[in-house]
């Protein structure tokens, strides 16, 4: 399926074949497109690109459609891969969590940084958490193969 090139998001790189790889979802989703353009909240003078998710009904394309800077995604990626390594590890506590220092870490960026820590003010979080690493352990083969992927392309990039 075509990507709209006529909307306010102007795509520029397209991967239109999303839907035959989203995950679990994959040929069954309503996330038929990626791409990365200008984005839609452009003024004047000031360009910014983003990154689209473009959702189809089936029959019209979504308002459910979502678009992120660019620098968003990568803050999604490190939280991503942060939270996978904190799993690693997570099950030398009691409820996969230190209850008194649920700080997973500080990650620094742009003079300040990041905090990735456990979400106490959850009232399920005993229980949540439980099914958040469940669901981590069902989806291992679909993330590991896109972080080895990332890896990959990061060190053929020189980082």
């Amino acid at each position: 399926m075509k990507i709209p090139t006529h909307l306010k998001h102007k795509p520029v790189i397209v991967a239109e074949n999303y839907a035959n790889i989203d995950g679990r979802t994959a040929y069954d989703t309503d996330a038929q497109g990626l791409s990365l353009g200008l984005a839609q909240w452009n003024d004047r003078g000031k360009v910014d690109i983003s990154a689209k998710v473009w959702r189809h009904t089936g029959g019209k394309w979504s308002r459910q459609s979502e678009e992120l800077p660019l620098h968003r995604v990568l803050d999604l990626a490190i939280l991503v891969c942060e939270t996978e390594l904190y799993f690693k590890e997570a099950y030398r506590h009691e409820h996969l969590y230190d209850k008194e220092n649920p700080l997973i870490k500080r990650v620094g960026l742009q003079g300040d940084a990041m905090t990735v820590e456990v979400c106490t003010d959850n009232e399920q979080i005993n229980e949540d958490i439980q099914l958040f690493q469940q669901a981590l352990n069902n989806d291992d083969e679909l993330i590991g193969e896109r972080l080895r992927t990332l890896s990959r392309i990061l060190k053929e990039m020189g980082y």
